[in-house]
């Protein structure tokens, strides 16, 4: 069982930007592979990063492409999501997965974290 506790989600304004963490603990060898998901009230989770263990593997949804960073400290075990010239589209509650692979398929996750809400609005 892999656990996850995302935490830095907060009110912003329009242009602003946030970093997102998400802490990790229990056996996370074999899910190894970390993503951050987004979901609107109403709405699937959608993938958009994802980060191997040796940052081989990074992945972005086109719409965050150039605002967004993931990272990792694996000697920390956290993962972090760089979020730069928020807008009110970003407004949503943010998902920090466990994955044996990196995947923008939330069925391929197998664990969550709780969620931490971003919203952006003047």
């Amino acid at each position: 069982q892999v656990q996850l506790v995302e935490s830095g989600g907060a009110l912003v304004q329009p242009g602003e930007s946030l970093k997102l963490t998400c802490t990790t603990s229990g056996e996370t060898l074999a899910y190894s592979a970390r993503g951050w998901f987004r979901q609107y009230p109403g709405k699937q989770r959608e993938g958009i990063a994802c980060i191997t263990v040796n940052d081989g593997e990074l992945y972005y949804k086109d719409s965050v492409k150039g605002r967004f960073t993931i990272s990792r400290d694996n000697l920390k075990d956290t993962v972090n999501l760089q979020m730069n010239n928020l807008d009110s589209e970003d407004t949503a509650t943010y998902y920090c997965g466990a994955a044996r692979f990196c995947s923008r398929w939330p069925d391929h996750y197998a664990s969550w974290g709780q969620g931490t809400q971003v919203t952006v609005s003047s």
